[in-house]
Parts: structure tokens; sequence; C-alpha cells
């Protein structure tokens, strides 16, 4: 009995750390020297792509101004998610694909290691729901979040066309690009634009994104796929909408 329980502890904790490894091709790790700036090409072009596109959305400029009036209201969301779609998903996507000629699994786009993906996913949302039963009621979340409002099922599709996009950009395209450059840091590195896609959300969100974006990065580091992160997140955001604006029994 013993021994069955310590090889079991064994196995979870060998599940927990278990490395997998990220040792850069000679493409991957390719230099480039711009005045006396010797840059890992792969790296610098997928941080000048991030930083642009992520730049491009915050500005809106290609959401009409008719639109931009709505606010947050469910519409405009929806809007923006289907931007996204392009900006977050399409754009790295072709980069991947024609600028590093690579294939878009090596960037989280498979399944991974999907029976731990899943299993972690589960549990945590739900450790997440209590908490967000918690703060979703909160006054700054009601305010921001419940103008959002929409039918379960709109609020689905929005955050699916929202978020995993946007997961692929930063934890798929950006954070895999990282991995194979500087290592486990780029997981780190890659909560950057993030952390700061939130500015402007209430404060007990933004500043949960630090180490909530890790957790996300550490899970998809663990199981080589964006996957699970995006359901997770796609899940917690419309749980929050939900409660903040009262669709739920505890909201």
């Amino acid at each position: 009995m013993t021994s069955g329980a310590s090889t079991l502890g064994d196995r979870i904790r060998a599940g927990f750390t278990a490395a997998p490894s990220y040792e850069g091709t000679a493409a991957e790790r390719r230099t480039v020297t711009v005045l006396g700036l010797d840059l890992p090409l792969r790296a610098t072009t997928a941080i000048l792509v991030v930083t642009l596109v992520v730049l491009f959305d915050y500005s809106r400029t290609a959401i009409p101004q008719d639109v931009q009036t709505l606010g947050r209201a469910a519409s405009a969301i929806r809007y923006q998610a289907l931007e996204r779609v392009i900006l977050f998903g399409l754009v790295p996507a072709l980069v991947i694909a024609f600028a590093f000629r690579d294939r878009l699994a090596s960037y989280g786009w498979g399944l991974g290691d999907w029976r731990w993906g899943i299993g972690l996913a589960t549990v945590g949302c739900a450790v997440m729901t209590p908490i967000i039963a918690l703060v979703g009621s909160n006054a700054d979340f009601r305010t921001y979040y419940a103008v959002s409002g929409a039918p379960a099922g709109d609020l689905l599709v929005t955050n699916l066309l929202d978020l995993v996009p946007a997961e692929f950009l930063i934890r798929g395209f950006l954070m895999f690009t990282l991995l194979r450059t500087i290592g486990p840091l780029g997981i780190v590195v890659a909560q950057l634009p993030f952390v700061f896609a939130h500015l402007g959300k209430p404060e007990i969100e933004l500043f949960s994104t630090l180490l909530g974006g890790i957790v996300f990065g550490w899970l998809d580091w663990r199981t080589r796929s964006i996957w699970w992160s995006a359901l997770g997140h796609v899940y917690i955001l419309t749980l929050v909408v939900a409660v903040a604006g009262g669709q739920v029994p505890w909201g």
C-alpha cells in the first residue's frame, strides 16, 4: 500500500516537473547582425510582430467609429474579437508558415499532452470558480463587465473568437519561439504583452494577470499546447461576465 502510494506520488510529481525539450534547431538559433547587434532572427521577429499587432489592436484603427461608440457593448466586443482572429491568429500563422517555414504544431497549435492538459485545465477551472463568484460581483467588475452581458452562447462564441487567437499570439507564437531561444525565461518574458493588454481592467484582475499568465504559460510549456490555457481562459472570462451581469444565481 505504501509502495503503491509512493509510486503514485512519484508519478504525479514527475508529471508536474517533467521538462519538455525545446532545444532549438539551427534555423531557430540563426542570428542576424544589425548595427553590431547579434540578434536571434526568429525571436526578434516574433517580438516585433507581437508588439505591432498589439499596438494596432489597442489603437482600434481597424474598428469603425460607429462600433467604437458602442464602447464595451456585446456587439462591439464581438467585432473586436473578429478583428483579433485576423491580427492575433492569422498574422502570426502567416509569419510561421511563410517567414519561419515551420509548422503551427511547433507553436502550440496541436493538442500536445492532452491527458495532462485536460486534467490540469479542469482542476484550474474548478479552483477559479468560487474565486470568480467572489470577485465577479465586486462593484468594479460589475461596472466594467456588466455592459458586455449577452446570452451564454453568444458570450462563449465571442470569447472563443477573442481568446484562442490571443493565446496563440502570446503563448504560442511568442512564447514557444522564446523557449527555443532563451529557455524557460521565455515563459516570464511572454507575460509582458499579456499583462499590458489588461491595462484599464479592474485592478484586482490587472495585478492577478502576472501570476495567472505564468500559470497559463507553465501549462502550455508542460503540455506543448495552447489549447488548455485557451479553454481555461475562455471559461474564466465567460463566467466573469456572467457573474458581473447577474446571469448566474450567485452573481
